[in-house]
């Protein structure tokens, strides 16, 4: 396969996806992580692709809403950054001290836990770059979960595995897409391992700006019924808080604005 071969395939791959790692590109183009790595270079080069850690990103010029819900993590912290402050505030005061709580990968969860960082809790996460924050500058007691590290989207995750042996009494997660048929996911394995993690938990916590009430992805992660809590920003429609009462969900609304430098 030459060259441009190459370059076309991997642009192909972007057409279905707003990124793909290099171990995706290997699956595809069956070639050398030095090729790659080189084919990559060139790409970004002449402007066809961004390269992001990992691997490449599409340019947003005709982003669709699930194209731009299924950002590489360092990107999504930087969309809606004051809501999932706002939003991270209020989980806060879901946490009493002494808990044992379960915090998935996210961006919004991530923030949520740096809040967390000094708190006497017991945190199990799947997250890395949360794990490797709270290593830096914490002192809660942390638990990881087992298995291999998928950079994108940064959890760990063990193929085949059961639920972990961290029992919890409030599971925090995120999510890309919020309808009418539940809670959805832009990565299988966040799907999956949010599956995994349901059974560990008393409680279901529901961590979404008002943002992914828009928003529909492709894999579906689990019913509205299942959620026990949903915190979101005030910027939540009177449709969508009605179709979130009526699948008997509490619903916290977490102001934008207010007491926003902690």
């Amino acid at each position: 396969m030459d060259e441009s071969e190459r370059h076309r395939l991997i642009l192909d791959v972007l057409t279905e996806r707003p990124f793909a790692t290099v171990k995706d590109l290997l699956d595809v183009l069956k070639v050398s992580p030095a090729t790659i790595r080189r084919d990559i270079a060139k790409l970004h080069e002449t402007g066809s692709v961004r390269k992001v850690f990992g691997g490449i990103a599409a340019f947003e010029h005709d982003a669709s809403p699930e194209r731009l819900a299924a950002r590489p993590f360092e990107e999504n912290r930087m969309l809606a950054v004051d809501a999932k402050r706002a939003i991270a505030r209020e989980a806060e005061a879901l946490v009493r001290d002494g808990d044992a709580i379960i915090i998935h990968g996210g961006t919004t969860c991530y923030l949520f836990a740096l809040r967390l960082a000094r708190r006497n809790v017991k945190i199990y996460t799947n997250s890395m770059p949360l794990a490797a924050r709270l290593w830096e500058d914490g002192s809660c007691h942390l638990s990881l979960a087992g298995g291999e590290l998928y950079r994108e989207p940064g959890i760990i995750y063990a193929q085949g595995s059961g639920p972990p042996d961290f029992y919890a009494s409030k599971l925090f997660f995120g999510a890309q897409g919020i309808g009418p048929n539940g809670i959805m996911e832009s990565h299988p394995l966040i799907a999956r391992e949010t599956e995994r993690l349901l059974s560990r938990a008393d409680e279901v916590v529901l961590l979404a700006d008002s943002r992914k009430f828009s928003i529909r992805t492709r894999y579906s992660v689990l019913a509205l019924s299942r959620i026990s809590t949903l915190i979101t920003d005030d910027g939540l429609t009177q449709e969508h808080a009605r179709m979130l009462e009526d699948a008997g969900i509490r619903t916290i609304i977490a102001r934008i604005g207010r007491d926003m430098p902690d």
